[in-house]
């Protein structure tokens, strides 16, 4: 991603003039108080795991996000044996290991990118598992694929070993479901890019041994990452709350808003992307698969679009396609700015429903509170612990600005009873845009996701 797109300095000021000081300091220390809670509970778990040391870490999988989370192993922790069987990605690893690592080293991390390089291994050879105390499973997001890799790197694993997978979507109980040893398996989600997105969601199985949580959660600290503890359910938090957020913007388009309309709402507003440009970066590939499992768990109110179905079909997959709703000249490295494409707005025409004027709020609030219903969802089911949670996941995962204080502290100044007169008026949108019970109850009442005291 360009450099603008993850501004933080997480407790950056606001922009001059957009809010109180006052806003700006509670704000502030409210997510100060958040990080605080979260170390002390990351260092009691983690002290739990007694003299344990991973040693080396197996990456299964030299995709996009198997090379970003080696990289970040290896400028920060242990060394990596990243396996994959396509000798195509192996030959190609180290070039975008090392790749990751200057792009670190430009993000004014202090990190030795050479001597880090050299304690990467690439290998077919399963066998080199036997040497690792924690395997991260970083393939293709699928469930049979990811249970027959399972299969065949369980014999092979070290007594003490930990399973990983770095799954985006799929419950942990459906992957641990053919597991010889599931007691040893539990979920650490990355999120892209991995050199700055601080949080990694920690998903316990209905089998995962309590001593498997305190390993996983020991090597997440040790890393300089902010383990955030989640659910077992599709999408998790992360996910759950960032393809609300994705998945508008196409219904936006359809409806008229204009792209650049769109995406100056979201970064005036602060957030780290755009969705469009945030789109393009995941990979429309990643979103549809992601997005399918999704569908599946939550047909009622998730509407895939038409627009992004086309775009897929198309071949316009996102910036590593070249062409996503921007446009990316070869060559032109991580960094580079994508280009508007006349091409791409002959699609969204084929798909427009009704052309409509938006304001800059309408915009913003038509991204954002498809996030917030999600948020309640989450706590109505157990996924997400607290609304803290809420709000640590959406600035260190997910881009939200720190100086709002994360997504539901934003929607408490922002006045729970003015976000459901809003959801009302949009009752022609469907199901998506239905308020929950718990906000019904909390507009009802007066009550806030953060009360005080």
């Amino acid at each position: 991603m360009s450099n603008p797109v993850e501004p933080f300095d997480a407790l950056s000021p606001s922009p001059t003039g957009s809010r109180s000081a006052a806003d700006d300091v509670a704000a502030s220390r409210h997510v100060e108080d958040l990080l605080e809670r979260n170390g002390r509970e990351s260092r009691r778990l983690a002290a739990g795991a007694g003299p344990w040391e991973v040693g080396s870490v197996a990456i299964l999988g030299a995709g996009q996000m198997g090379a970003e989370i080696a990289a970040f192993l290896l400028g920060h922790g242990p060394p990596v044996v990243l396996v994959d069987r396509d000798p195509a990605m192996l030959a190609s690893a180290p070039d975008r290991v090392a790749a990751e690592l200057a792009a670190a080293t430009s993000d004014r991390e202090t990190i030795d990118a050479g001597q880090a390089a050299r304690r990467l291994t690439c290998t077919a050879d399963l066998g080199r598992l036997a040497d690792c105390g924690a395997v991260i499973e970083s393939i293709v997001e699928d469930a049979v694929q990811k249970q027959n890799a399972y299969r065949k790197l369980e014999p092979r694993l070290a007594e003490g070993a930990i399973v990983l997978t770095n799954t985006s979507t799929i419950p942990i109980a459906r992957l641990a479901a053919g597991m010889t040893s599931p007691e040893r398996f539990c979920g650490v989600h990355f999120f892209h890019p991995v050199r700055r997105r601080t949080a990694v969601e920690l998903i316990r199985g209905p089998r995962t041994s309590q001593e498997t949580v305190v390993k996983a959660t020991k090597l997440i600290a040790s890393l300089g990452k902010l383990p955030v503890a989640a659910g077992d359910g599709p999408g998790f938090i992360g996910n759950r709350l960032l393809l609300a957020y994705l998945s508008e913007a196409p219904h936006l388009l359809t409806d008229g808003a204009p792209m650049a309309a769109i995406e100056r709402a979201a970064v005036d507003f602060g957030m780290g992307l755009g969705p469009l440009r945030y789109t393009d970066e995941i990979g429309l590939e990643t979103i549809v698969m992601a997005g399918r499992v999704l569908w599946q768990a939550f047909r009622d109110r998730v509407a895939p679009s038409p627009l992004f179905i086309t775009m897929y079909k198309s071949g316009r997959r996102g910036r590593k396609a070249s062409a996503g709703f921007f446009s990316y000249p070869p060559g032109g490295g991580l960094e580079s700015p994508g280009q508007a494409d006349i091409a791409v707005q002959r699609l969204i025409d084929q798909w427009t429903v009704r052309w409509q004027e938006f304001t800059p709020e309408e915009i913003l609030y038509r991204l954002l509170f498809p996030m917030v219903l999600e948020a309640t969802r989450l706590l109505e089911e157990g996924i997400a612990r607290s609304p803290g949670d809420i709000d640590l996941t959406s600035i260190f995962a997910l881009g939200f600005p720190a100086w709002r204080g994360g997504l539901l502290w934003w929607a408490d100044t922002l006045g729970v009873g003015k976000l459901v007169e809003r959801l009302v008026s949009w009752a022609d949108l469907g199901p998506r845009m239905e308020p929950t019970p718990m906000l019904l109850e909390m507009a009802r009442s007066g009550r806030k996701f953060h009360e005080e005291g």
